[in-house]
């Protein structure tokens, strides 16, 4: 987490197009303080309510070791509310825990059974394990990464977002500056309502040898 600024979810693949493990973690648009996931060190470093989250999903080539891509992207303009994925993770959590003759324990997760052998020494954890499309396979119709691209990075930011920052004058002055850059305006579809376009910056830049 930035101090007084945004929350960063950083992930690293060998693929172009593969899913993003978000492990036990949903999707996040916000992070939010009260949320039972988070460390307490993450709670009370600073006195803050929610932050707004930017995913950085970074390719590197699996023999070189080298950064191939770099994707930023607001998760509000990826991942839907958290009502969206909590719904479907309280039908889970509470239709396991209905099961009868089964001893539960207080958990963060879908559940833990107790006592599941005739010693009661031995416990089940019931994990969830979520993925995401990867934001090249989501956003593909306005970015992909060309073959003889040695980097690129996209990033996706809505305008309501990037006006509220304030210095997108000094992108616009990079993209003058630098070859290579390009800032063009798009329109994305809404997570929670993809019949409805979000207006949205998206930024790019490419590396190749002729730079």
């Amino acid at each position: 987490m930035l101090k007084g600024g945004d929350a960063i979810e950083i992930k690293k693949i060998e693929s172009m197009v593969g899913d993003i493990p978000l492990n036990s973690s949903y999707p996040k648009a916000k992070l939010f303080s009260n949320d039972n996931m988070l460390k307490e060190e993450c709670r009370t470093c600073e006195d803050w309510s929610e932050k707004d989250m930017i995913y950085a999903i970074g390719v590197v080539d699996k023999r070189s070791r080298r950064l191939r891509a770099l994707c930023l992207v607001y998760g509000s303009d990826y991942c839907a509310n958290k009502d969206v994925y909590e719904r479907i993770k309280n039908i889970i959590k509470n239709g396991v825990e209905e099961i009868p003759d089964v001893e539960f324990a207080e958990t963060n997760e879908l559940g833990r059974v107790n006592r599941v052998d005739p010693l009661g020494i031995t416990y089940l954890r019931v994990r969830g394990m979520w993925h995401i499309e990867h934001p090249l396979k989501v956003f593909k119709p306005y970015f992909s990464v060309r073959p003889d691209d040695r980097f690129s990075l996209m990033a996706i930011i809505n305008n309501e977002k990037f006006e509220a920052l304030g210095n997108g004058h000094l992108l616009y002055e990079l993209a003058e500056e630098v070859n290579g850059v390009e800032i063009t305006n798009i329109d994305i579809p809404n997570p929670n309502n993809p019949a409805r376009l979000k207006s949205a910056k998206l930024i790019t830049y490419r590396y190749n040898e002729t730079h």
